[in-house]
């Protein structure tokens, strides 16, 4: 958890020296260090659980992605009505 930590500080530091330097900050670049950031804080969180847990937590993940690529395949599927 404290590595999570300290890179989550990290990219605070790395955002406030773009910004001390006057270089631009894109909000897909902060949305990137944000993304990774919390992936680094989710696999601590899995690390530190007993095995029966995560595996539970990850079939419900996967179950969960399944069932909204099928509705959105089933609702690109359905014609759609004139107006």
């Amino acid at each position: 958890m404290a590595v999570a930590i300290i890179l989550a500080l990290a990219l605070i530091g790395w955002l406030s020296w773009r910004a001390a330097k006057r270089k631009p900050i894109k909000a897909h670049l902060v949305m990137y260090g944000l993304s990774c950031a919390s992936g680094i804080f989710t696999l601590a969180f899995f690390l530190s659980m007993d095995i029966d847990k995560m595996i539970k937590i990850l079939v419900s993940i996967i179950l969960g992605a399944v069932l909204i690529f099928l509705a959105a395949y089933l609702q690109h599927r359905q014609p759609r009505k004139a107006d």
